[in-house]
């Protein structure tokens, strides 16, 4: 697994890592937090995570895509410490008619939380897509900035404040 193929961010946010894990395990907050302007709401009402194997559905969309759903799978969790996701097209076959056969699957986003000394949470946001096998897919990662990244942990300190 190469670097190239992987983006993290850090930072710091003024609430505990039980409230910060508490937005991030709860899918309907995403919207809130997305700093890259991709969500547009969920479509299953599945309620908070509890660990791995759950999945949720949510309502997407890009400019160069349109509306679509996105369902992503827990891969990760460990209460108040880490979660990751790896999203998939849903169903698979509902953007062929504009990707073809690329299969973008094989990607990942995922959080660690640690308590810092002044009573908020560290944070390690990454996006790793150096499982993705199909390497006509590879020239479309990363499809979401650092900046963008940045920007959601940002948001996800101010929604994990208001818990």
């Amino acid at each position: 697994m190469g670097d190239e193929r992987k983006q993290v961010v850090t930072g710091a946010v003024d609430a505990p890592p039980e409230q910060v894990f508490a937005v991030l395990s709860d899918p309907a907050n995403h919207t809130g937090i997305d700093g890259a302007g991709m969500l547009r709401g969920i479509a299953s009402s599945a309620g908070p995570v509890t660990g791995v194997g759950d999945s949720w559905v949510m309502n997407m969309n890009q400019s160069n895509l349109g509306d679509y759903q996105m369902r992503s799978e827990v891969i990760a969790f460990e209460p108040n410490r880490q979660i990751a996701w790896e999203p998939a097209i849903h169903p698979p076959d509902s953007l062929a008619h504009l990707i073809g056969d690329l299969d973008f699957s094989g990607y990942h986003y995922a959080w660690e939380l640690a308590p810092n000394a002044d009573g908020g949470t560290d944070i390690t946001h990454s996006y790793d897509w150096s499982g993705v096998k199909d390497d006509r897919a590879l020239p479309f990662f990363p499809r979401v900035s650092a900046e963008q990244m940045s920007e959601t942990i940002n948001r996800l300190g101010q929604a994990a404040r208001t818990t």
